[in-house]
């Protein structure tokens, strides 16, 4: 559904009882809500809010730049237009950043935090710019292989996950990827974050080539009493390529703070 917020429209899905606990997924950089699918038919019995990003999927594309500060509040809009309160909210990559942002900022909204394949900073501002110049002068096509190869790892071309990824990367509107980009090029939460006390899991995946597992875990260890956990033989996007294990590790954080 398109969520008419007051500067643009969100493409949000709603699903599960309103009584049931609440959960808030958000996707990485070139990606849409649709990462989240197979991991969710693993979680029955939630109430689940997947939503696209500004600039990605079916909402609204703003020119660029986006500040982080304006992708925090779409989150915390929806949210509030949907009254959720209490989440857990699962980000990764972009979508962990956000996370961080919100959790700061409306903990009534934020019970806990998963932190996927994310970071407090994820590289620097000519990083995100060199790579939206390439994109401006080269198109998606050309930036796909690149993208891939960090999000699968080296033997990217062999994976089964590789046309369904490569899918989303070039069919992302280039002016909202870089838009995002540069949203994530300005945000360094070491400070902010290493003030968090909530429950929080963090996830990193060994084949990761864009947060890589020891840059996850500097992160996991600015927040007292994180879980961490490592996934052997995945990359960027866990909740891609193993699903139910993905799903296995929300549950066992979910049962273990009560939110059930």
């Amino acid at each position: 559904m398109l969520v008419y917020l007051s500067d643009l429209r969100l493409n949000a899905r709603l699903e599960g009882p309103a009584s049931a606990p609440a959960l808030v997924f958000a996707h990485a950089l070139g990606t849409n809500q649709s990462i989240w699918d197979g991991a969710l038919s693993h979680l029955p019995g939630y109430r689940t809010l997947t939503y696209d990003h500004r600039g990605h999927g079916a909402s609204d594309v703003p020119a660029a730049p986006y500040a982080m500060g304006a992708l925090v509040r779409d989150a915390e809009r929806l949210m509030d237009h949907f009254e959720m309160k209490d989440a857990v909210f699962i980000g990764v990559s972009l979508g962990g950043l956000v996370a961080q942002g919100l959790a700061v900022k409306r903990l009534d909204l934020v019970r806990a935090l998963v932190l996927s394949n994310t970071a407090a900073k994820i590289g620097s501002p000519e990083l995100w710019a060199a790579r939206t110049a390439q994109i401006r002068a080269e198109g998606m096509e050309a930036y796909a292989p690149a993208a891939l190869q960090r999000q699968l790892g080296p033997r990217w071309q062999d994976s089964p996950h590789m046309p369904y990824l490569r899918r989303l990367i070039t069919s992302t509107d280039p002016e909202g990827w870089a838009g995002c980009a540069a949203a994530i090029g300005g945000s360094d939460f070491y400070t902010t974050t290493a003030a968090l006390r909530l429950p929080a899991l963090v996830i990193a995946g060994t084949n990761d080539g864009t947060t890589p597992p020891d840059l996850v875990r500097e992160t996991a260890e600015l927040i007292p009493g994180h879980r961490f956990h490592l996934m052997r033989g995945v990359g960027h996007l866990p909740m891609v390529e193993k699903p139910a294990e993905y799903a296995a590790l929300l549950r066992g954080f979910l049962t273990g703070i009560g939110h059930v």
